[in-house]
């Protein structure tokens, strides 16, 4: 028994160098003996397992390059890390800067230069837009010192409409008395007023804001488009006949 288990150890021995040589021997050559490689079938990239083994092995790389990039909720909606920077708080704006302001193109006094009509019947304050001839924008400041107020009425005070009328008429006058077109104020007559339409009232506070238009001058009649607005709302509009001679 002694004999053979020292026969036994020799053989060990001896496929062990056998083992080593041929495995220096494979390095030198290039060539992994059979005894040492492994199973072909297995790292064989051809086959179906090895190709998806090979896909699922890029897809889980590709993941952990994603989830390192952005870490966010389930929708797939990344989340910033960083905090956005907190806007400023806007500078007040001074009360005079604060809401437009009309301009003054003709005040009350060239106002009452053009038109022969005075207190209480001059329902033109001011004109900001003005081309003689041809256009005009005038304003009436709608107070509740109005003398038309107390009798329209008492517990709902509102302008007139034939009032709203009169003072787009008036505008129409300051268009067309000028010494270039013709006219003049001791011979000019409001003849006439046609599809005029009232859309909202007019109440104390208010700013009327009349453009009128001239449409056509023919043998001293000249005929008008009239719009009227407080803020952005049309409150009034129609056509007028104007009545000139010289």
């Amino acid at each position: 028994m002694e004999a053979v288990g020292i026969a036994s150890a020799s053989l060990t021995t001896e496929s062990r160098v056998l083992s080593t040589i041929s495995c220096s021997q494979s390095k030198s050559s290039g060539v992994v003996p059979s005894s040492l490689a492994f199973p072909r079938n297995v790292f064989r990239i051809g086959a179906p397992q090895g190709r998806l083994a090979v896909k699922r092995s890029l897809a889980a790389r590709q993941q952990r390059k994603s989830t390192k990039i952005s870490c966010g909720p389930a929708d797939g909606n990344s989340v910033a890390t960083e905090k956005a920077p907190v806007a400023s708080e806007p500078a007040e704006i001074p009360i005079e800067k604060r809401y437009a302001a009309f301009p003054s193109v003709l005040d009350i006094n060239a106002i009452r230069e053009i038109l022969p009509h005075r207190f209480p019947f001059l329902l033109v304050d001011r004109v900001i837009e003005y081309n003689p001839g041809v256009s005009a924008v005038g304003i009436k400041n709608v107070t509740i010192n109005d003398n038309f107020f107390p009798g329209h009425f008492p517990e709902r005070p509102i302008m007139p409409g034939v009032l709203m009328v009169e003072a787009m008429a008036q505008v129409g006058g300051i268009v067309m008395l000028q010494p270039d077109v013709g006219g003049s104020k001791e011979n000019f007559f409001f003849a006439g007023v046609d599809k005029v339409r009232f859309r909202k009232p007019v109440i104390a506070g208010d700013t009327l804001v009349m453009r009128m238009t001239l449409v056509k001058l023919r043998m001293g009649i000249a005929k008008m488009e009239g719009k009227a607005y407080v803020g952005n709302d049309l409150v009034c509009e129609g056509e007028f006949l104007m009545a000139l001679s010289s």
